[in-house]
């Protein structure tokens, strides 16, 4: 199965790059490498696996095929100076 969002396809296999908001401490923001894989909880589905949690691959998800990509809008958003 292949996913197609904002131009880019994904596969399962993929790494991609994500931002992930710290459970504990709301206001921390990382970017972070997560897998793309078959969903197990909806098969014909992908999903993003990231600190052994499955997350649905949406085109709601912000998800990014490189670090640069990612960390340049990261930086756009989190940047408070």
């Amino acid at each position: 199965m292949e996913v197609n969002q904002n131009d880019h396809s994904y596969n399962p296999g993929d790494i991609v790059y994500v931002f992930y908001r710290n459970p504990h401490t709301q206001d921390v923001a990382n970017v972070q490498s997560a897998a793309v894989v078959n969903n197990p909880e909806n098969p014909g589905e992908l999903a993003i696996f990231l600190y052994e949690t499955y997350y649905p691959l949406t085109n709601d998800m912000a998800v990014y095929q490189s670090e640069a990509e990612a960390m340049e809008v990261y930086e756009q958003y989190f940047s408070f100076e």
